[in-house]
């Protein structure tokens, strides 16, 4: 199929690969398959009418393929990711990143260095169960996650070159980490090798997290029947996200306990069969990718994603090890800030000691909170947004990407920005993001609205309903829509008095100047005799 898209080169044309060929020729994307069997080859050669070689270098010198999708067995993911990303391609690999952690991070790096794409196929985080699940948390629906438990069974496809639990269980993993939106503390993990002694053939982990919600991860492809199956217990509705079921994959289940008499009784409810879009995730999680490397945007699930997943893996691992003993996570230390247990926090992201972010708030991956900030309840933080320290932000603010707040910015309750100009519903303009600006210590009351691409100066003070359709100068007070200046407001938060050039604060005493519509601060130099 012809496209002005991204090339895409596919690495392993087998058991899996065949489905990713598939899907990128569909997108129009597919422009070499590269595979070790000269049988797979000439099928797939026939069947796509694509170039198709036994040669990976020569796809890997091909300046004309952008990107590499790699579907070999995981214990050459590392090696051929590295490869790949030194010939400066863009990577999509398969589940996991690769055996260890560490090299996992040595990935990461890399694609930094070089600047590329790099993606993890996670797929249920493209599942639109998995995604709907992740709105009805964010939204407070299900109410307090109490616990999960994720079940994945089959009879085959057998495996020597990785246990149970690097094959199948990196799928729960990575759902569950991304539906909850945090590490677990500690984990522990029981496993039965029955068909090679140093291979484990089923494992039943448990994972427990700072929140207080535990998840429970049961894999084994010695089982007779197969079974994809993930329960959400809060204390609004049980959800079930069955993938084996063509038309009930989410059920919700609003079961409620009652107190009668001190004693806790079951009061069941009639299940509601949730609708789901048509579409397969892996067509979703192959568009995600080509969307990454058309837009240079992180993908969702990057290397850093992806490294979290190989952490829990390997502590998993290291508890069977031991016998099932309970093992930290890497990245189980309590963090320095606060969380409220019905916030989301998408990680990757950095949030400062002392910062504290309340009720239903989300902070979304890549973005970036100081020390000592305050976030008030529905309060949402996009990707890449970067905020200073000692910020504070009031109830129902979002903050969009293409957002900058200094130090000590404070946002009013319901206040709004804007990152496009002429926004369409039916019109994709993220790469028309404009850049909004919001200097140290400016404050921004109730209601008002930053139109993008503008820059709020130092000290400044927006009013309360006002629209703010330019630059607005340091110590400048605005109100009206759309905003026009009405005077200059002092460091400490005071309207200043006194006519030009000459102005003074009532409070703190300290003296301006203005001069072309700019105020400075005077600072006064003691004489010494």
């Amino acid at each position: 199929m012809a496209s002005m898209g991204p090339r895409v080169a596919v690495i392993g044309a087998g058991y899996w690969g065949k489905n990713l060929v598939r899907n990128f020729h569909e997108l129009g994307a597919l422009e070499c398959i590269c595979d070790t069997s000269e049988d797979t080859i000439r099928a797939m050669r026939e069947k796509y009418s694509v170039r198709a070689t036994t040669d990976l270098d020569s796809v890997l010198r091909d300046a004309g393929i952008q990107a590499v999708v790699i579907a070999a067995p995981a214990a050459q993911h590392y090696e051929l990711v590295k490869r790949a990303l030194g010939a400066g391609k863009d990577v999509y690999v398969e589940k996991p990143l690769a055996l260890h952690a560490s090299e996992g991070e040595e990935l990461t790096e890399l694609a930094a260095k070089h600047t590329r794409i790099l993606m993890v196929g996670h797929i249920l985080e493209y599942h639109p169960a998995i995604l709907e699940l992740k709105r009805m948390i964010r939204e407070g629906e299900l109410g307090r996650i109490q616990y999960i438990y994720s079940s994945r069974l089959n009879l085959g496809k057998l495996r020597t070159e990785e246990n149970i639990l690097w094959s199948f269980a990196p799928h729960d993993v990575s759902a569950i980490l991304f539906l909850l939106g945090e590490m677990p503390t500690r984990v522990a993990a029981h496993g039965g090798s029955y068909l090679n002694q140093r291979v484990a053939d089923t494992t039943l982990t448990t994972c427990d997290f700072a929140s207080g919600v535990k998840a429970h991860i049961f894999v084994s492809w010695l089982h007779p029947f197969k079974e994809q199956k993930l329960a959400i217990v809060a204390d609004k509705k049980m959800a079930v996200f069955d993938d084996v079921e063509s038309e009930r994959k989410l059920v919700l289940y609003p079961h409620r306990i009652d107190w009668l008499d001190r004693n806790p009784v079951a009061q069941r409810s009639p299940a509601e069969v949730i609708p789901l879009p048509k579409c397969e995730p892996l067509r979703l999680e192959c568009e995600h990718f080509l969307q990454a490397v058309v837009t240079r945007q992180r993908p969702r699930t990057d290397g850093e994603s992806a490294v979290r997943v190989l952490r829990v893996l390997e502590a998993c691992e290291d508890s069977l090890r031991h016998d099932g003993q309970p093992v930290a996570t890497t990245l189980a230390a309590h963090p320095a800030y606060f969380v409220h247990p019905t916030a989301v926090v998408d990680q990757p992201c950095e949030i400062g000691e002392g910062t504290k972010i309340w009720h239903f708030s989300h902070v979304m991956s890549g973005s970036k909170l100081g020390k000592n900030c305050n976030l008030g309840q529905n309060v949402v933080v996009s990707p890449d947004v970067v905020v200073g320290n000692n910020v504070k932000i009031q109830n129902n603010v979002s903050i969009y990407t293409g957002c900058i707040l200094e130090d000590d910015v404070f946002c009013g309750p319901s206040m709004v920005f804007t990152n496009v100009i002429n926004p369409r519903s039916h019109v994709v303009r993220r790469h028309e993001y404009k850049r909004t600006l919001i200097k140290q210590g400016a404050s921004m009351g109730a209601n008002c609205t930053i139109v993008c691409g503008t820059t709020i100066g130092r000290y400044a003070f927006v009013g309360a309903g006002a629209v703010v359709t330019r630059d607005i100068p340091d110590h400048a007070l605005v109100a009206g829509v759309p905003a026009r200046q009405i005077g200059w407001m002092c460091y400490c938060g005071v309207r200043l008095e006194g006519s030009a050039p000459a102005l003074a604060c009532s409070e703190c005493g300290r003296r301006y100047s203005v001069h072309d519509n700019c105020c400075e601060e005077v600072i006064a130099v003691e004489a010494h005799g």
